[in-house]
């Protein structure tokens, strides 16, 4: 049997073949590439697959899983073939138009909810702020667990805004969320409580470097942080005192080695730098945490 040349077999012998033909193709987690897009396909889950394991597939499935096969052998990412990437808990609507939320960009709501948590502010009517806010993932995951929080998300990409509100829709959270189309904070007025912000932080000439599933399928807007990495940055560092309230945080999350400049890119902006950065499980540098001069 070839990779794709899927002859009518059982749902357990076609996840197998499919994880041998990407574990050859170089993708880093064919098996759970394997169960999430034959389990897209049949509509079970995986206690469903196991349990359907013996059962022979249909021509048409196998069809189905074919064509879902090829895109992944094309490295196009798996949330984007699915059209679904859990964050934080979430399920959220992923397509091209987004980043694809990556586990690392959690530890920025671990980071700000603990913040809000030292602080005794879980049940407050907080303001909350995402600045290019993609798919919603950071803001709808603050608002989901400070139920007393509204907030607004903005983005230069109004297919992105679209796909954020329909994600807010989907987890009832609309009435809390709203969206705006403009670059980071520009079109905002504060003061916010709480600032996040996963900005791009890869350089312009890095782009080519990139893994084939975000150079190729991934929006450049959402991974471009021109020549040095660090435009978004500047931007987010030059509106930062004018959206937080004199006692509010923000909380960025970094890209690999930029630690030192983005936090003397807030210091010169008038802000204080929380130190220690807090680290990914990779041990790196993610969330940075600021906050305004007077905050105590």
């Amino acid at each position: 049997m070839s990779a794709l040349d899927l002859h009518p077999a059982s749902i357990a012998a076609v996840r197998r073949a499919l994880a041998r033909a990407f574990r050859a193709a170089g993708l880093e987690t064919p098996d759970l590439d394997a169960r999430v897009l034959v389990g897209h396909a049949l509509g079970l889950d995986h206690a469903g697959l196991a349990a359907q394991g013996a059962r022979r597939l249909t021509k048409q499935e196998n069809e189905c899983i074919t064509t879902l096969a090829t895109r992944r052998l094309q490295h196009e990412p798996v949330a984007c073939i699915v059209g679904i990437k859990e964050f934080w808990g979430l399920l959220l609507r992923i397509t091209s138009a987004v980043l694809v939320p990556r586990p690392e960009t959690e530890t920025v709501v671990e980071a700000a909810l603990a913040i809000i948590d030292a602080e005794g502010l879980r049940a407050r009517p907080l303001r909350v702020a995402d600045l290019g806010t993609g798919s919603g993932a950071l803001l709808l995951a603050l608002l989901s667990e400070i139920e007393a929080a509204r907030g607004i998300g903005t983005d230069c990409s109004v297919a992105a805004l679209e796909l954020a509100r329909d994600n807010a829709g989907r987890l009832e959270l609309s009435d809390r969320a709203r969206f705006v189309a403009c670059h980071y904070g520009a079109a905002l007025c504060g003061p916010f409580d709480l600032v996040v912000s996963n900005p791009p932080y890869v350089t312009s000439a890095g782009l080519a470097l990139l893994p084939p599933e975000a150079r190729d399928h991934e929006p450049s807007l959402a991974l471009d942080g021109g020549i040095d990495g660090l435009a978004g940055y500047h931007a987010i560092a030059a509106d930062a005192l004018r959206l937080l309230s004199p006692f509010g945080h923000m909380v960025i999350e970094l890209g690999a080695g930029q630690a030192a400049d983005v936090s003397s890119l807030f210091s010169a902006a008038g802000l204080a730098v929380v130190s220690p950065v807090s680290t990914d499980l990779g041990a790196r540098a993610r969330p940075l945490h600021v906050k305004p001069m007077t905050c105590g």
